[in-house]
């Protein structure tokens, strides 16, 4: 299987997103430039963390337009596994892959600390590993985090389980000193309804290994590299 890590202009989490794939995972990785159209040969690809091409007008608004993107909008829609991290699901909205929007954080400043999340549903490629219930401790990294939506959308996210991770203590607890942005719904990720496009506000590829503190970021790689494997364990 073959990974592809976007790079934007302002991308600063790429080579992490590499690195927890193809070092620590030890799986084939390449990276991906924002103005290429070929995504042929990849089985899921990686927008990362960053400050694409600075963050101008809103967060991801202009990296939405970036040739590469109309490459992943059709394989998204051809069933391809598309991770957006920070960023990255910034871009996912902007690019309308992802129902929602990003507000600035509540109080307006820059968060950069470790959180708790939990796995609200594992049915999903990008969380099969993981427990139902299940709380990850990560990273965040960002001013834009606060995630709104219509309250329609809120209710559909929530019927249609796509509500991924919610942020929460570190016993897995909802409460709103354990929601460091103010995102509605304590909400750190969502799916689409097709289940192939994750985005999320936390940075798993900053969790991977000892030496940073926590390796429980790898519960979302190693969840996409058991679905690939049983996608082509079932088509072979």
């Amino acid at each position: 299987m073959k990974f592809g890590v976007v790079v934007f202009p302002g991308s600063n989490c790429d080579h992490d997103a590499h690195h927890a794939v193809g070092a620590v995972l030890g799986h084939q990785v390449e990276f991906i430039w924002h103005q290429s159209e070929n995504l042929d040969g990849f089985d899921a690809v990686i927008l990362p963390g960053g400050f694409s091409y600075g963050d101008y007008l809103r967060t991801g608004a202009i990296a939405r337009f970036s040739p590469v993107m109309r490459s992943v909008e059709r394989f998204a829609h051809r069933g391809g596994l598309v991770l957006g991290i920070c960023n990255g699901f910034q871009i996912l909205l902007e690019a309308g892959l992802l129902p929602g929007a990003m507000l600035r954080n509540r109080g307006l400043r820059f968060i950069c600390r470790d959180v708790w999340i939990r796995v609200e549903s594992t049915d999903t490629p990008f969380t099969l590993a993981a427990e139902p219930g299940q709380v990850l401790r990560v990273p965040i990294a960002h001013s834009d985090g606060n995630y709104t939506a219509e309250p329609e959308t809120l209710r559909e996210l929530e019927r249609n389980d796509q509500i991924v991770f919610r942020y929460t203590t570190a016993d897995g607890r909802e409460d709103a000193a354990a929601n460091p942005n103010g995102s509605m719904e304590n909400i750190a990720g969502i799916v689409n309804r097709e289940r192939n496009v994750l985005g999320m506000m936390p940075h798993p590829e900053r969790a991977v290994e000892t030496i940073m503190g926590s390796t429980d970021g790898l519960v979302v790689f190693r969840s996409m590299v058991q679905s690939l494997l049983r996608h082509a364990q079932a088509t072979a």
